[in-house]
């Protein structure tokens, strides 16, 4: 598991991606991770990612268009200068997120977080989690991977992120 990407001294989130290219005035079309769609363009400034180096990205318009979002970036006037971009993550600084609500946690928060079974036997870490449709996947690794489903008060049954726990109704087993 790669260590969360950081810039200016702070942990970065992932919120979507540079898709395409929009126009011949340097906009870049954005595939983004949040919801609504266009909430993505709430937060400026961006950090864009390109094997594992980030670069800080003055946002300077953008809007939803069509079930997508189109973007302009400072200092990027023309198709060129965006067709460099193509493919980078976009990410934003965790102090720009609001805090969530209680009993609530962003991804990014529980990445790296210790698994254990309420018995207290380690399971593993946070790697990822996966979108199913049903329910949010924990993708935890330790000595092999596990999928346990994000189901809070069935099979969560405590997360502190704080401390650096979660802890799960899980057979080890499985």
């Amino acid at each position: 598991m790669a260590a969360a990407p950081e810039a200016e001294g702070e942990r970065l989130v992932v919120l979507g991606r540079v898709s395409g290219l929009y126009g011949v005035r340097g906009w870049v079309r954005v595939y983004s991770y949040t919801e609504p769609r266009e909430g993505i363009l709430r937060y400026d400034p961006w950090y864009l990612g390109h094997g594992g180096r980030w670069r800080r990205m003055d946002l300077v318009g953008g809007r939803r268009h069509g079930k997508g979002v189109v973007a302009a970036l400072a200092g990027v006037a023309d198709r060129d200068a965006a067709a460099a971009l193509m493919g980078a993550q976009i990410a934003v600084r965790r102090s720009q997120l609001p805090p969530p609500a209680e009993g609530e946690y962003y991804w990014a928060d529980l990445i790296g977080l210790e698994v254990r079974t309420v018995e207290g036997t380690p399971l593993g870490k946070v790697a990822d989690l996966m979108e199913t449709g049903a329910n949010d996947v924990l993708v935890v690794r330790g000595e092999r991977e596990r999928l346990i489903p994000f189901l809070p008060g069935q099979v969560v049954r405590r997360v502190d992120v704080a401390g650096g726990l979660l802890e799960v109704d899980w057979d080890p087993g499985f």
